[in-house]
């Protein structure tokens, strides 16, 4: 989902070596950038729009591309294939997985959840998305997370954590991916760009998606 550390677990990534690419490394909601390759972002958009979808309104069922969309994303990842450790960021993808599936059979996965609170509240001071609209679109988002989970079984990390117990938390999934951690302390996240003050408007999400976000940290790593 948006807002949920996934930009801080992709520096972590690059931290470690992975090759992401031509991504953003600094804008006025993340400050060390959201590390997302705009041409992948933008694809995404097409497919979800000739889907009858959104970022914010992803499609119900299963979303198709195109021959020429499929094209698009075989060009893109031309540019990454002589790396022998590339990796992509998009919360859409959620959506739009089935053919990068395709394209990359030995495709690997890493997931991550943040407290629905503060996802809204994030998403309100960005995008000005009333709180109950938020938490409707965590809920979309975090369970379409869930089942993928379930038939990938890739890591999960929890956003919320201590900073101590997060940072040993991505260094075992890193672990379990292959990657080498030994040469790097994770330097990327700093605990002052998460802001974990919520706002009493922000304090009761629905008991659906509370319900939800209990289930993700049953499967966090």
């Amino acid at each position: 989902m948006h807002r949920s550390g996934t930009s801080c677990l992709t520096g972590l990534l690059e931290d470690v070596g992975v090759y992401l690419g031509e991504v953003s490394k600094k804008n006025p909601y993340n400050l060390k950038g959201n590390h997302e390759n705009s041409r992948i972002m933008h694809l995404h958009d097409e497919v979800l729009a000739s889907n009858s979808g959104s970022w914010d309104n992803p499609p119900q069922g299963n979303v198709t591309w195109s021959e020429t969309q499929k094209t698009s994303l075989q060009t893109i990842l031309n540019q990454y294939m002589h790396h022998p450790l590339w990796a992509f960021k998009d919360p859409r993808s959620l959506f739009t997985l089935a053919a990068w599936q395709d394209a990359v059979p030995d495709l690997r996965y890493l997931g991550t959840f943040r407290h629905p609170s503060a996802v809204a509240q994030s998403l309100y001071r960005r995008s000005k998305l009333p709180a109950d609209k938020a938490y409707t679109l965590w809920l979309r988002y975090n369970q379409r997370l869930l089942e993928l989970h379930k038939t990938l079984r890739f890591d999960i990390l929890c956003f919320d954590l201590e900073r101590a117990a997060y940072i040993q938390a991505v260094g075992n999934a890193f672990r379990r991916l292959g990657l080498d951690v030994s040469d790097t302390s994770l330097a990327f996240f700093e605990e002052h760009l998460r802001n974990s003050t919520i706002e009493p408007i922000f304090a009761e999400p629905p008991r659906e998606v509370m319900a939800t976000y209990e289930r993700l940290r049953g499967a966090a790593a």
